[in-house]
């Protein structure tokens, strides 16, 4: 598997947001500021993640961005799959889709792209925002 900068940046930008929620709408500037992105595709980003429901937007000189739900219940699986789609290994796999191939049934190494896509999503979908948060705060009381 591997993940595209729309993955890797939008998963750095909603930690952000996780990190401070509860402290009022989050500017997309000070987000890409902090991680170092650029803010004209988080913007891009960010519409996407809105349109999945993992985040709204609030309009004004105090406006900014707020995680839609408590950063337990999201997984890092369903950011992902917002931002990159499916995470199969190979495209015969992608859930939800019609073989590509035509040896599809009778494919001999299916079985190990099946096992990948679904390690892969069982993986991404036991972390949680929260999780990452309490890492975070673990990691900077040790600092």
């Amino acid at each position: 598997m591997w993940l595209s900068t729309k993955g890797r940046y939008g998963l750095k930008a909603m930690l952000d947001l996780a990190l401070h929620n509860g402290e009022g709408p989050v500017a997309l500037k000070s987000i890409a500021e902090r991680q170092n992105l650029p803010e004209n595709y988080l913007e891009q980003l960010f519409a996407t993640l809105k349109k999945a429901g993992h985040i709204t937007s609030v309009r004004g000189a105090q406006g900014g961005y707020l995680l839609s739900k408590d950063p337990d219940s999201i997984t890092i699986g369903s950011i992902l799959r917002s931002l990159e789609g499916s995470l199969a290994p190979v495209d015969c796999v992608v859930e939800d889709s019609s073989p590509k191939c035509d040896r599809f049934d009778n494919c001999v190494t299916k079985i190990v792209w099946e096992k990948i896509r679904d390690s892969v999503n069982e993986a991404v979908d036991s972390i949680t925002l929260g999780d990452l948060v309490k890492e975070s705060n673990k990691n900077s009381a040790l600092s």
